[in-house]
């Protein structure tokens, strides 16, 4: 039989720390470059786009597309980055709740 009391402790405990790193993930910032680092960004781990660089070289009409492409690019990177760290930070958060495989928080 399951120790309810037990799971409801771990379960508060549990939001806490989520709470917690919920606040700490908006001051975590991730980059990412595209382009031989031609375009980089910066994002909040939470993906707020913090500042974005582009090499002067990059800055021509003809061009346009490219540096377009480049920017997606580079905010995808970021991104992927943003979600591994959320996620590597959710496993910490959770650990020891005895979830089953695969089951993602929060809801």
């Amino acid at each position: 039989m399951m120790d309810i009391m037990g799971m409801m402790k771990k379960a508060g405990a549990m939001q806490a720390k989520m709470a917690e790193m919920q606040a700490e993930l908006e001051n975590v910032t991730v980059d990412g470059a595209a382009g031989g680092g031609m375009v980089s960004v910066v994002i909040t781990a939470k993906g707020v786009l913090k500042s974005v660089t582009i090499d002067p070289s990059l800055l021509k009409a003809d061009e346009k597309e490219i540096l377009e492409d480049l920017i997606v690019a580079a905010h995808a990177e970021a991104r992927g980055k943003a979600e591994s760290l959320l996620e590597d930070k959710m496993k910490s958060v959770t650990a020891g709740i005895g979830l089953p495989p695969g089951f993602k928080l929060p809801f």
